[in-house]
Protein backbone atom coordinates (compact mmCIF):
# COMPACT_ATOMS: atom_id res chain seq x y z
CA UNK A 1 0.00 0.00 0.00
CA UNK A 2 0.94 3.86 -0.35
CA UNK A 3 0.76 5.38 2.99
CA UNK A 4 0.48 8.82 4.09
CA UNK A 5 1.90 9.91 7.09
CA UNK A 6 0.46 12.34 9.42
CA UNK A 7 2.71 13.18 12.04
CA UNK A 8 1.14 15.86 14.45
CA UNK A 9 2.36 19.19 15.61
CA UNK A 10 3.81 17.66 18.95
CA UNK A 11 5.73 14.72 17.21
CA UNK A 12 7.15 16.75 14.54
CA UNK A 13 8.12 19.57 16.93
CA UNK A 14 9.46 16.92 20.06
CA UNK A 15 9.19 13.77 18.68
CA UNK A 16 10.61 12.91 15.73
CA UNK A 17 11.60 9.58 16.48
CA UNK A 18 8.28 8.24 16.73
CA UNK A 19 7.35 9.20 13.29
CA UNK A 20 10.68 7.39 12.13
CA UNK A 21 9.58 4.62 14.41
CA UNK A 22 6.03 4.83 12.23
CA UNK A 23 7.81 4.86 8.87
CA UNK A 24 10.07 2.22 10.00
CA UNK A 25 7.58 0.04 10.88
CA UNK A 26 5.29 0.36 7.50
CA UNK A 27 8.16 -0.22 5.68
CA UNK A 28 9.07 -3.06 7.46
CA UNK A 29 5.85 -4.32 6.17
CA UNK A 30 6.59 -3.56 2.34
CA UNK A 31 4.31 -0.83 2.44
CA UNK A 32 5.35 2.98 0.89
CA UNK A 33 5.01 5.96 3.41
CA UNK A 34 4.72 9.27 1.67
CA UNK A 35 4.38 12.79 3.69
CA UNK A 36 2.13 15.11 2.42
CA UNK A 37 4.17 18.19 2.51
CA UNK A 38 1.36 20.66 2.89
CA UNK A 39 0.34 19.39 6.24
CA UNK A 40 0.76 21.55 9.80
CA UNK A 41 -1.93 21.86 12.63
CA UNK A 42 -4.75 19.45 12.43
CA UNK A 43 -6.79 22.69 14.57
CA UNK A 44 -7.60 20.28 17.43
CA UNK A 45 -6.50 22.49 19.87
CA UNK A 46 -7.89 25.45 18.62
CA UNK A 47 -11.49 23.43 18.36
CA UNK A 48 -10.91 22.46 21.93
CA UNK A 49 -10.57 25.90 23.13
CA UNK A 50 -13.56 27.03 21.39
CA UNK A 51 -12.04 28.96 18.54
CA UNK A 52 -14.12 27.70 16.05
CA UNK A 53 -13.63 30.53 13.23
CA UNK A 54 -9.88 30.24 13.85
CA UNK A 55 -9.60 26.74 13.51
CA UNK A 56 -11.53 26.66 9.98
CA UNK A 57 -8.65 27.64 8.08
CA UNK A 58 -6.59 25.17 9.83
CA UNK A 59 -8.58 22.35 9.23
CA UNK A 60 -9.26 23.29 5.73
CA UNK A 61 -5.59 23.48 5.11
CA UNK A 62 -5.11 19.86 6.72
CA UNK A 63 -7.99 18.51 4.20
CA UNK A 64 -6.45 20.17 1.43
CA UNK A 65 -2.87 18.62 2.50
CA UNK A 66 -4.54 15.40 2.43
CA UNK A 67 -6.12 15.23 -0.96
CA UNK A 68 -3.01 16.54 -2.90
CA UNK A 69 -1.85 13.21 -2.94
CA UNK A 70 -2.82 9.68 -4.23
CA UNK A 71 -2.52 7.32 -1.46
CA UNK A 72 -4.11 4.16 -0.10
CA UNK A 73 -4.88 5.18 3.47
CA UNK A 74 -3.50 7.80 6.74
CA UNK A 75 -2.14 7.36 9.63
CA UNK A 76 -0.63 9.31 12.79
CA UNK A 77 0.82 7.90 15.71
CA UNK A 78 -1.99 9.82 17.88
CA UNK A 79 -5.63 8.55 18.84
CA UNK A 80 -6.20 11.95 19.65
CA UNK A 81 -5.45 14.01 16.30
CA UNK A 82 -6.88 11.20 14.65
CA UNK A 83 -9.58 11.55 16.49
CA UNK A 84 -10.24 15.36 15.24
CA UNK A 85 -9.81 14.20 12.02
CA UNK A 86 -12.58 12.20 11.74
CA UNK A 87 -14.86 13.64 14.05
CA UNK A 88 -14.53 17.01 14.64
CA UNK A 89 -13.50 18.34 11.28
CA UNK A 90 -16.64 17.77 9.74
CA UNK A 91 -18.86 19.27 12.80
CA UNK A 92 -16.68 22.46 12.05
CA UNK A 93 -17.06 22.58 8.72
CA UNK A 94 -20.90 22.12 9.08
CA UNK A 95 -21.16 24.41 12.03
CA UNK A 96 -19.40 27.15 9.42
CA UNK A 97 -22.23 26.32 6.92
CA UNK A 98 -19.30 24.87 4.51
CA UNK A 99 -21.20 21.87 3.01
CA UNK A 100 -18.32 21.31 0.68
CA UNK A 101 -15.44 21.16 2.88
CA UNK A 102 -17.73 18.61 5.13
CA UNK A 103 -17.98 16.21 2.70
CA UNK A 104 -14.18 17.08 1.93
CA UNK A 105 -12.91 16.62 5.44
CA UNK A 106 -15.20 13.24 5.58
CA UNK A 107 -13.31 11.95 3.23
CA UNK A 108 -10.01 12.60 4.22
CA UNK A 109 -10.90 10.86 7.91
CA UNK A 110 -12.79 7.64 5.87
CA UNK A 111 -8.80 7.45 4.71
CA UNK A 112 -7.24 8.07 8.24
CA UNK A 113 -6.14 5.84 11.08
CA UNK A 114 -4.28 5.70 13.85
CA UNK A 115 -1.75 3.53 13.57
CA UNK A 116 -2.66 0.60 16.09
CA UNK A 117 -5.98 0.92 13.98
CA UNK A 118 -3.99 0.90 11.00
CA UNK A 119 -1.79 -2.17 11.88
CA UNK A 120 -4.34 -4.17 13.15
CA UNK A 121 -7.59 -3.68 11.43
CA UNK A 122 -6.03 -3.06 7.82
CA UNK A 123 -2.88 -4.59 7.40
CA UNK A 124 -3.20 -7.64 9.69
CA UNK A 125 -0.59 -7.62 12.35
CA UNK A 126 -1.64 -9.09 15.86
CA UNK A 127 1.89 -10.86 16.79
CA UNK A 128 4.71 -7.94 16.82
CA UNK A 129 7.61 -10.24 17.76
CA UNK A 130 6.48 -12.69 14.43
CA UNK A 131 5.20 -10.25 11.61
CA UNK A 132 7.86 -7.14 12.81
CA UNK A 133 10.58 -8.78 14.61
CA UNK A 134 9.81 -6.56 17.59
CA UNK A 135 11.86 -7.43 20.65
CA UNK A 136 12.25 -4.91 23.65
CA UNK A 137 13.59 -6.77 27.21
CA UNK A 138 12.15 -4.36 29.71
CA UNK A 139 9.25 -4.39 31.58
CA UNK A 140 6.60 -1.58 30.94
CA UNK A 141 3.35 -0.44 31.99
CA UNK A 142 0.26 1.30 29.42
CA UNK A 143 -1.57 4.03 29.59
CA UNK A 144 -4.51 4.16 27.43
CA UNK A 145 -5.28 8.05 26.25
CA UNK A 146 -8.79 8.73 26.49
CA UNK A 147 -9.76 10.14 22.89
CA UNK A 148 -8.11 6.84 21.71
CA UNK A 149 -9.90 4.76 24.23
CA UNK A 150 -13.58 6.86 24.34
CA UNK A 151 -13.29 8.15 20.75
CA UNK A 152 -11.45 5.88 18.66
CA UNK A 153 -12.61 3.09 20.47
CA UNK A 154 -9.39 1.48 20.27
CA UNK A 155 -10.10 -0.87 22.65
CA UNK A 156 -7.23 -3.08 23.72
CA UNK A 157 -5.23 -2.96 19.82
CA UNK A 158 -2.09 -1.00 21.87
CA UNK A 159 -2.16 -3.14 24.77
CA UNK A 160 -2.35 -6.22 22.27
CA UNK A 161 0.67 -5.48 20.18
CA UNK A 162 2.78 -3.86 23.23
CA UNK A 163 1.98 -7.73 24.84
CA UNK A 164 3.61 -9.47 21.33
CA UNK A 165 6.51 -8.06 21.63
CA UNK A 166 9.39 -10.19 22.13
CA UNK A 167 10.81 -10.20 25.32
CA UNK A 168 8.77 -7.74 27.15
CA UNK A 169 7.19 -7.81 30.55
CA UNK A 170 3.83 -5.47 30.38
CA UNK A 171 2.38 -5.02 33.74
CA UNK A 172 -1.22 -4.26 34.56
CA UNK A 173 -1.52 -0.33 35.54
CA UNK A 174 -3.92 0.66 38.03
CA UNK A 175 -6.87 2.50 37.33
CA UNK A 176 -5.76 2.84 33.77
CA UNK A 177 -8.88 4.14 32.03
CA UNK A 178 -8.61 7.39 34.53
CA UNK A 179 -7.24 10.55 32.38
CA UNK A 180 -3.58 11.41 32.89
CA UNK A 181 -5.21 15.37 33.65
CA UNK A 182 -3.21 16.68 30.12
CA UNK A 183 -6.52 17.45 27.68
CA UNK A 184 -4.01 19.53 25.54
CA UNK A 185 -5.21 23.47 27.21
CA UNK A 186 -6.99 22.38 30.23
CA UNK A 187 -3.69 21.38 31.96
CA UNK A 188 -2.67 25.24 31.59
CA UNK A 189 -6.44 26.79 31.98
CA UNK A 190 -7.28 24.21 35.16
CA UNK A 191 -3.28 23.61 36.49
CA UNK A 192 -4.09 22.33 40.08
CA UNK A 193 -6.93 19.64 38.99
CA UNK A 194 -4.47 18.51 36.33
CA UNK A 195 -1.94 18.37 38.69
CA UNK A 196 -3.60 15.97 41.18
CA UNK A 197 -4.71 13.89 38.08
CA UNK A 198 -1.16 13.91 36.90
CA UNK A 199 -0.12 12.68 40.55
CA UNK A 200 -2.71 9.81 40.29
CA UNK A 201 -1.29 8.56 37.74
CA UNK A 202 2.50 8.73 38.06
CA UNK A 203 1.38 7.20 41.79
CA UNK A 204 0.25 4.04 40.19
CA UNK A 205 2.71 4.22 37.39
CA UNK A 206 5.61 3.61 39.71
CA UNK A 207 3.75 1.30 41.93
CA UNK A 208 4.00 -1.45 38.69
CA UNK A 209 7.40 -1.22 39.01
CA UNK A 210 7.70 -0.75 35.19
CA UNK A 211 10.51 0.92 33.79
CA UNK A 212 9.05 2.85 31.37
CA UNK A 213 5.23 3.46 30.87
CA UNK A 214 4.12 3.40 27.03
CA UNK A 215 1.12 5.06 25.33
CA UNK A 216 0.13 5.97 22.11
CA UNK A 217 -0.25 9.44 22.22
CA UNK A 218 3.12 11.87 22.82
CA UNK A 219 0.88 14.63 24.67
CA UNK A 220 -0.19 12.46 27.32
CA UNK A 221 3.64 10.98 27.66
CA UNK A 222 5.14 14.16 27.75
CA UNK A 223 2.51 14.81 30.50
CA UNK A 224 2.93 11.76 32.12
CA UNK A 225 6.99 11.99 31.31
CA UNK A 226 7.63 15.59 32.73
CA UNK A 227 5.69 14.49 36.14
CA UNK A 228 7.64 11.45 36.15
CA UNK A 229 10.94 13.28 36.18
CA UNK A 230 9.71 16.29 38.92
CA UNK A 231 9.63 13.76 41.21
CA UNK A 232 12.42 12.36 40.04
CA UNK A 233 11.35 8.86 39.53
CA UNK A 234 13.64 5.95 37.33
CA UNK A 235 10.35 5.61 35.08
CA UNK A 236 10.57 6.91 31.47
CA UNK A 237 8.00 7.27 28.80
CA UNK A 238 8.14 5.85 25.28
CA UNK A 239 5.60 5.44 22.21
CA UNK A 240 4.51 2.22 21.21
CA UNK A 241 5.40 2.96 17.85
CA UNK A 242 9.23 3.10 19.34
CA UNK A 243 8.63 0.05 21.27
CA UNK A 244 7.40 -2.01 18.03
CA UNK A 245 10.46 -0.80 16.04
CA UNK A 246 12.97 -2.17 18.44
CA UNK A 247 14.30 -5.04 17.14
CA UNK A 248 17.12 -7.46 18.13
CA UNK A 249 19.73 -5.61 15.26
CA UNK A 250 18.34 -2.65 16.62
CA UNK A 251 17.36 -2.17 20.01
CA UNK A 252 15.33 0.70 21.09
CA UNK A 253 16.30 1.46 24.91
CA UNK A 254 13.73 2.97 27.69
CA UNK A 255 14.65 6.19 26.62
CA UNK A 256 14.56 6.20 22.89
CA UNK A 257 17.61 5.53 21.89
CA UNK A 258 18.51 3.59 18.86
CA UNK A 259 21.72 1.36 18.80
CA UNK A 260 23.33 -0.39 15.92
CA UNK A 261 26.07 -2.16 15.03
CA UNK A 262 28.34 -2.78 17.67
CA UNK A 263 26.82 -0.76 20.56
CA UNK A 264 26.60 1.75 18.46
CA UNK A 265 24.36 4.96 19.28
CA UNK A 266 22.44 6.82 16.72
Amino acid sequence: MKIALFATCIVDAMYPQTARATVKILERLGHEVIFPSGQACCGQMHINSGYMDEALPVVANHVQAFEADAYDVAVAPSGSCVASVKHQHPILAERCGDAALKARAEAVGAKTYELSQLLVDVLGVTNAGEQLGSHFPHKVTYHPSCHGMRSLNLGDRQLDLLKSVGGIEVADLPEADQCCGFGGTFSMKNADVSSAMLEDKAKNIESTGASLCSGGDASCLMHIGGGLSRTKSNTTTLHFAEILASTMAEPVSVTGEVFVGKGGKR
